[in-house]
């Protein structure tokens, strides 16, 4: 392949991951994915990465970090412990939960394969999911299995399990998990325009943050709403440049009680989690677990909500 093949296969990649994320990728992360900047040390590459977020007007503070941005990029250097990858791994973290929860919340497993050709379908339902277990958006649903494009779920799926999500955003928990595809029953009630998840983020091991998410995940962002509210379901009035808000009211569900135990219970000891749940007939069903939501690169409107949700979780201890 030429030079010039190679530049315009990168230009066309970029473009198309710039569509899909609206600006969430910079150059320099795509730039990462393809081998670049890998001999650059993980705090000089996120102090550029920041400073280009931020288009120059902001330096990463990782001294006296007060922001929420800031901590998240702290954390993903100094925060360096093993159970962090058991967690975000889709297959690993389920026994984690069942331990901690219960086996009801826990989505139950198909199958667990190193490629795509391992799958045996006849052994699937008619109706399944599968996902990459080490990354966040390689994914395809089967409504039935006669007409699933299986040609079209191999090729995505597999140029998913070759990518390496590490070097986009030197985020310490995913690196070095191994790519596998699971295999889940299809939930109806998620994949759709009018789909709800919960996702809660937990400060200092105790859930704080609701954010409502309605539409399709990783969808195009004008398909997917987030409602931001407190442990107390107090709307918090901010957005995120990536998610607006719904514009609407958003009802407490009568399990938050029982959804915030969950979370707490998940994410005892750890400094910063999300903790992502579905409610499905009034079942909670447990989804993953997220580290540095966005990567830590999250412009909020009013910027004045980075500072405040930085300030609900404390820093651990180094340890590297």
């Amino acid at each position: 392949m030429s030079f010039f093949s190679k530049v315009k296969g990168f230009a066309e990649g970029f473009q198309e991951m710039a569509a899909v994320t609206s600006a969430s990728y910079t150059l320099s992360e795509f730039l990462s994915m393809h081998g670049f900047y890998k001999d650059m040390s993980d705090e000089d590459y996120l102090k550029m990465l920041y400073r280009k977020f931020n288009k120059g007007k902001r330096e990463l503070n990782l001294e006296n970090p007060t922001r929420f941005t800031d901590k998240l990029q702290w954390l993903k250097l100094y925060d360096r412990r093993e159970l962090y990858h058991t967690l975000v791994d889709k297959a690993e973290v389920k026994k984690y939960v069942a331990d901690r929860i219960g086996q009801s919340h826990v989505i139950p497993t198909l199958g667990v394969y190193d490629t795509f050709d391992e799958i045996d379908f006849d052994a699937l339902p008619d109706r399944f999911v599968l996902k990459c277990t080490h990354d966040s958006g390689g994914i395809r649903f089967c409504r039935d299995k006669k007409t699933f494009d299986r040609a079209e779920a191999r090729e995505y799926l597999t140029s998913r399990l070759s990518k390496d999500p590490y070097p986009q955003a030197r985020e310490f928990a995913y690196k070095g998990i191994r790519p596998r595809l699971i295999a889940e029953p299809l939930i109806d009630e998620l994949g759709k325009r009018d789909s709800v998840e919960y996702k809660i983020t937990c400060f200092d091991g105790k859930a704080k943050m609701i954010t409502v998410c309605e539409g399709i995940a990783h969808d195009s962002l004008k398909a997917r709403t987030n409602d931001f509210y407190d442990r107390d379901w107090n709307f918090l009035p901010f957005y995120t440049a990536y998610y607006l808000n719904s514009g609407h009211e958003n009802l407490p569900p009568k399990e938050l009680p029982q959804m915030l135990e969950i979370c707490d219970k998940l994410a005892e000891g750890i400094p910063e989690v999300r903790v992502d749940l579905y409610l499905i007939d009034g079942q909670i069903l447990f989804g993953e677990m997220t580290f540095y939501t966005w990567g830590g690169f999250i412009r909020f409107v009013p910027d004045e909500w980075d500072e405040k949700l930085g300030s609900w979780f404390t820093l651990p201890p180094k340890t590297l």
